[in-house]
């Protein structure tokens, strides 16, 4: 077939400082082909140089660069402009951000056409209405006026993609198109990039999700310090990965999709004197628990550091009890309650607008609910006065998908991690501040030297270890994390989470772990929430959960997962959940 993207040779330098190395790579129509690497390896630095989106001052180079046939080699910024649009379409990862706030988004979708074609305005609409339909959008945004800040985040990707595609564009570009996307709103997505596929484009698609590019992907090249160090079919390269770079990423996507049943506490069932003695409850009423607790017990944890409450019946540190907040007459969290003990893993998923986040928000008590409580052991947390909170605010800490914006951008590691000892128990506070800050950094396996970098100079996986860093400094009973890994790499996430398991069984924090990707939570929680359109419709441990779903939610969750995961050969999946 004809190439719609044919580039060899490729260099990218920023600063004098060489980023890419003749970088090699063929796109034809009809095909997928997948961008894949570690973190801070050059792939999006790669692929923003196909797409003529490189850095002010970038000096980019290639032997042979050719787009639809075009040779674009040497072309300015006016002439990339006009290219993207007609010849190439992207759809970036942050569609909130890609599209203007305060521009309808049917005048977004239509700017291709008008800027690149000669049609009238009636026939720009209909062209829009079409594209608009083709990826399950309502055909009237092209002319109601609606904002994007009006449409969920599986609708504005949506929006995104009809934008990229309603030129006919021969090349598309995807970058992360479905990182921040529940596997229910993924699997759209990524059927929608598929039609566009079957229509004749070409799709070179950039991201950290293995098991996407072995279910969507046709070929793969694997980027490693700014080379393409192997490519070639996905199947052959994922099932005999020949370079030590390969061999790692798809060694830790593996770790992630094993997704083992935590190997502690009660979960051990030749060392668990109650195993077998409660029966899941299959007709258990929506948003109670799936079984009842048992009698307290204690199970041995061998020789790890702290042992680990794991048995249901002991105190709980945390608890909900009525949980709801309404926004605009919309419940987006309704009557929640549970109760997370000591050392234990809470994990909290549901499809992308399900009231996971704001739960979060009131369990941190950042947001104040309509009705119920929170209780931190067994005193008031929230609803409080933040005068009455405060002094007992660092014994609950978060951590955040993208903590980059959570740093102050003037300080450095020392001075992030100082203000959060300063938060702490002060009667903990021992030792100089700049041996606390040493000993903080190496808990999370982080080099004490980088004390003095900025938090923005750091790559994504060490500033989410300085975040739980900061979070640990604390000396909380409960960590809140939001989405902690979805925007990692294989590698960095099974590092992630290899430090999250390390430092609760050695600390016995609790640990409430919201997120979309089932891999990760499975890996992680003891037990698990299922929360659609704000209310809990199953809760109970995560092992039960996972192999036999009890409610429609659950079970179009994991179907979902794996859907996506199987790719377009597994079937139609269940209709988008945002």
């Amino acid at each position: 077939m004809s190439a719609v993207l044919d580039v060899r040779g490729l260099t990218v330098a920023i600063g004098g400082t060489p980023i890419v190395h003749g970088v090699g790579l063929r796109v034809d129509a009809g095909e997928c082909v997948a961008l894949v690497g570690a973190s801070g390896s050059g792939k999006t630095v790669t692929a923003r140089a196909v797409l003529g989106l490189s850095a002010p001052g970038a000096a980019v180079h290639a032997d042979v660069f050719t787009v639809d046939g075009v040779d674009v080699g040497g072309y300015t910024d006016r002439r990339w402009r006009r290219l993207r649009g007609s010849r190439v379409g992207y759809v970036g990862q942050e569609a909130l951000g890609a599209l203007d706030p305060l521009r309808p988004v049917g005048r977004e979708v239509a700017d291709s056409l008008r800027l690149h074609t000669e049609m009238r305005a009636a026939e720009r609409v209909d062209a829009v209405r079409d594209a608009l339909a083709a990826v399950g959008l309502d055909p009237d945004i092209a002319t109601d006026g609606r904002l994007a800040g009006t449409l969920s985040g599986g609708m504005r990707q949506r929006a995104l993609i009809a934008a990229a595609t309603v030129g006919s564009p021969a090349l598309l570009v995807a970058d992360e198109p479905t990182t921040a996307l529940d596997a229910g709103v993924a699997v759209t997505v990524m059927e929608q990039l598929r039609a566009a596929q079957t229509r004749g484009a070409g799709l070179l698609v950039i991201t950290h999700d293995l098991g996407l590019v072995a279910g969507w992907a046709d070929r793969v090249a694997v980027v490693h310090e700014g080379r393409i160090v192997e490519q070639g079919p996905v199947a052959e390269v994922f099932a005999a990965p020949q370079h030590p770079a390969t061999r790692a990423l798809v060694r830790a996507a593996g770790a992630a999709a094993a997704a083992p049943a935590p190997a502690h506490g009660a979960d051990l069932a030749d060392r668990c004197e109650v195993d077998g003695s409660v029966q899941p409850s299959d007709d258990a009423p929506s948003g109670q628990p799936r079984t009842d607790r048992t009698t307290p017990h204690r199970a041995p944890i061998g020789s790890r550091g702290t042992e680990r409450a794991t048995s249901h019946g002991a105190r709980d540190v945390l608890a909900s009890q009525g949980l709801s907040r309404e926004y605009d007459g919309v419940l987006a969290v309704d009557d929640v309650s549970f109760g997370l003990e000591r050392g234990r893993v809470l994990g909290v998923i549901g499809a992308s607008g399900s009231g996971k986040t704001t739960l979060a928000r009131m369990l941190l008590g950042l947001e104040t609910p309509d009705a119920g409580a929170v209780t931190l052991d067994d005193e008031p947390w929230v609803p409080l006065p933040e005068r009455e909170r405060r002094p007992r605010r660092h014994r609950v800490a978060a951590v955040v998908q993208d903590p980059g914006a959570t740093f102050d951008e003037r300080w450095n590691v020392e001075r992030v991690l100082a203000d959060a000892f300063s938060r702490g128990d002060e009667r903990r506070a021992r030792g100089a501040l700049g041996e606390r800050v040493d000993a903080a950094l190496r808990q999370v396996d982080l080099d004490p030297v980088l004390r003095s970098r900025s938090p923005r100079t750091l790559s994504g996986g060490q500033r989410q270890r300085l975040a739980i860093a900061r979070a640990l400094a604390t000396d909380p009973e409960v960590i809140v994390l939001d989405e902690p890994v979805t925007a990692l790499d294989a590698t960095v996430q099974d590092a992630v989470l290899r430090l999250l398991e390390r430092l609760r069984d050695e600390t016995g924090v609790a640990m409430v772990f919201v997120s979309h990707d089932l891999r990760a939570v499975r890996r992680m929680a003891d037990d698990v929430l299922v929360v659609h359109r704000g209310a809990v419709v199953e809760h109970g441990p995560a092992a039960e959960v996972f192999a036999r779903p009890a409610h429609p939610v659950t079970a179009r969750l994991l179907h979902a997962a794996e859907r996506l995961a199987a790719g377009p050969a597994a079937g139609t999946a269940a209709g988008p959940t945002g």
